[in-house]
C-alpha cells in the first residue's frame, strides 16, 4: 500500500505548538507525550539505523519509530506478532462478534474517569456474557473470548465500546462436552442489553460509594448523592446498545477479522483526505445513513482535540480475555476444548496469516530482496552525517 498524502504526525508538527499553548491546562504530560512520540516519529529525532540488500547489496539509512501505542504508523508489527501469536488459540469452530456500546450521556464522566469506567466495561460486559452464556435458557455453556476497546466513533469524537470476539459455542458445564449454537444466534441481544445495563451501573455505585470517581467541571453536581442516584435512574429510560453480528468463518477467517480491531489508533493516516490553510478533512462513514461514505472538515486545533480524547491511561490493558482464553485458564482449559471438538493438534491454524500482515523483513526496493540490518545510529551520528552532507553540498 502507498504511502497516504497527509498523516497525523504532519498535523502535529504544523499545529501542535500553537494548540499546547493555547489549551495548556486542560492537557496532561502524558497528552503531550503522545503528540510529541508522533511529531518524532521516524524521524532523526529517535536515531535510525542502515540496512543492506542481501541480494544486491542496496543500502539504505531509515529512521527509528516511536512505538507509541497511539501512533498509527507504529502499530502494523506490534499488530502482526500479536496475531501470530493468537494463531495457537483458534477452535476449529465459527465465530462470534458482540459489541457491547456505553450510552453518549456517560462519555462526559468516562472522559473524567477513563481508567474507572474503561475497566468496569471490559468487566461488565464480559460477567454479562459468561452469566447468559451459562444459563441454560441460552447456551448452558462456559464460554471463552476476548475483548477490544474502541474508546472513538468514524467522526473520531468520544465513543466508548467493547469489541468481542467469541467461539461459537462453548464447554458445557460439567466440561464434559462441548455445546454448539442452538440458534442462528448466538445470544439474544434485548437480554444482553439490560443485563449490561444493570452491571455497570452497579458498579458505578461502588465507585461513587467508594468515592473513586472524580467530577471535574460541568460534572460538579454529581458528586451530590442525590444527584448521581437520579443521573444513574436516567440511564435506564433507554436500551443500551448491544449489537451482535452473525457467526463467521472459523480459523481460516478469525485472524484477518481480528486484525481489523485489535491495533487500531483513533484515525488512520490513509483517512486523511487534505490538510491545507489550517483545516483538515478526512473520510468518514455515516452510520446513521447506512454507512454513506462522507468527508469532514474541521480546524486543526479541533482535529487534534478529537484526537486526544482516545489517549489512553498509562499502562491501560485494551485487549483482555476472559472465560476459558483467560490467563488463568487457558493453559487447561483451551486443550480441553481441542480435545472435545477432535481438534488433533492446533497445526491446522499454524499457517494461517492475516491478509494485512506486513513481512518480517523489509525488502529491497530495487531488486526485492531482504534488507538487513547493519549499523544502529544514535541522534548525534544522524546530526553528524547530515552536517557533513550539507558541508560537502555547500563545497561542491
Amino acid at each position: 500500500m502507498s504511502s497516504p498524502p497527509f498523516e497525523v504526525a504532519g498535523i502535529v508538527r504544523a499545529a501542535g505548538k500553537s494548540f499546547i499553548e493555547k489549551n495548556r491546562s486542560r492537557w496532561t504530560w502524558q497528552h503531550l507525550r503522545v503528540l510529541r512520540a508522533i511529531e518524532r516519529c521516524r524521524t532523526a529525532a529517535l536515531g535510525g539505523h542502515l540496512d543492506q540488500c542481501s541480494r544486491c547489496g542496496q543500502q539504505a539509512i531509515s529512521y527509528n519509530s516511536c512505538r507509541n501505542r497511539h501512533c498509527g504508523k507504529c502499530q502494523t508489527n506490534a499488530r502482526d506478532q500479536w496475531l501470530a501469536a493468537r494463531q495457537k488459540e483458534l477452535l476449529d469452530v465459527a465465530y462470534v462478534h458482540v459489541v457491547f456500546t456505553l450510552p453518549h450521556e456517560l462519555s462526559p464522566l468516562a472522559l473524567a474517569n477513563k481508567r474507572i469506567l474503561y475497566d468496569l466495561l471490559f468487566r461488565a460486559s464480559a460477567a454479562t456474557l459468561l452469566e447468559i452464556a451459562a444459563d441454560p435458557k441460552h447456551l448452558g455453556a462456559d464460554i471463552g473470548f476476548m475483548s477490544v476497546l474502541h474508546t472513538w466513533g468514524q467522526n473520531v469524537l468520544h465513543h466508548p465500546h467493547a469489541h468481542v470476539v467469541i467461539p461459537a459455542g462453548g464447554l458445557s458445564l460439567d466440561h464434559q462436552h462441548w455445546v454448539r449454537l442452538r440458534y442462528a444466534f448466538f445470544l439474544p441481544v434485548k437480554v444482553l442489553g439490560r443485563v449490561f445495563r444493570g452491571k455497570f451501573t452497579a458498579g458505578l455505585k461502588r465507585a461513587f460509594r467508594k468515592r473513586q470517581l472524580a467530577f471535574p467541571g460541568s460534572l460538579q453536581s454529581l458528586a451530590q448523592e442525590r444527584t448521581f442516584r437520579s443521573f444513574l435512574r436516567s440511564l435506564f429510560r433507554q436500551d443500551w446498545v448491544v449489537y451482535a453480528k452473525p457467526p463467521f468463518g472459523g480459523p481460516q477467517h478469525v485472524l484477518q477479522y481480528l486484525a481489523r480491531y485489535t491495533h487500531r489508533v483513533a484515525i488512520s493516516n490513509h483517512r486523511l483526505v487534505n490538510f491545507a490553510d489550517g483545516r483538515v478533512t478526512f473520510r468518514w462513514k455515516d452510520y446513521a445513513h447506512r454507512s454513506k461514505q462522507k468527508l469532514m472538515t474541521v480546524t486543526a486545533e479541533e482535529f487534534l482535540r478529537r484526537f486526544l480524547l482516545h489517549v489512553l491511561p498509562h499502562g491501560f490493558v485494551r485487549i483482555r480475555f476472559f472465560g476459558f482464553l483467560a490467563n488463568r485458564c487457558r493453559k487447561t482449559l483451551l486443550p480441553l476444548c481441542r480435545q472435545l471438538l477432535q481438534m488433533v493438534s492446533p497445526r491446522n491454524v499454524d499457517s494461517i496469516q492475516p491478509k494485512t500482515s506486513s513481512r518480517s523483513v523489509w525488502q529491497c526496493p530495487r531488486c526485492g530482496g531482504s534488507m538487513l540490518l547493519m549499523q544502529r545510529f544514535t541522534v548525534a551520528e544522524l546530526n553528524f552525517q547530515s552536517a557533513q552532507s550539507r558541508i560537502h553540498i555547500d563545497s561542491s
